[in-house]
């Protein structure tokens, strides 16, 4: 076994991998977290709606990441393939769509929040 200590966005993880013999079939390393002082504190989040989860029709991340940018506000009206909400992935950001024409009926995250794939960011009526 070889233990590696590696950086990713600032997170630092330390792994162990195995080594298994030729043929055998490999595994991924399993990381394990281990604690990063911060260099400075993360910007003041907005505060989230009271409303969550408010609407019928749901807006969800495509991927996993953190939210960037919130372009839009509760009550506003979007077209199919406005931007709802922005979330920056491996230094990308990325626009998360309207399904369909709507209003907002409620975002239920803030900007700086750690969102997965699938996640709920906000409802349209």
């Amino acid at each position: 076994m070889k233990s590696y200590t590696i950086t990713v966005n600032g997170n630092v993880y330390d792994v162990t991998v195995e080594e298994k013999a030729a043929g055998a079939a490999a595994t991924a390393p399993v990381p394990s977290p281990a604690p990063v002082p911060k260099a400075a504190p993360a910007p003041k989040a907005a505060p989230k709606a009271a409303n969550a989860g408010a609407g019928k029709i749901q807006v969800k991340a495509g991927a996993a990441g953190k939210v960037y940018q919130i372009p839009t506000s509760v009550g506003q009206s979007v077209q199919p393939g406005d931007a709802v909400v922005i979330i920056e992935a491996m230094k990308m950001e990325i626009p998360v769509v309207a399904p369909e024409a709507g209003t907002i009926a409620s975002i239920d995250v803030a900007v700086g929040d750690a969102v997965e794939a699938g996640a709920v960011l906000a409802t349209l009526d």
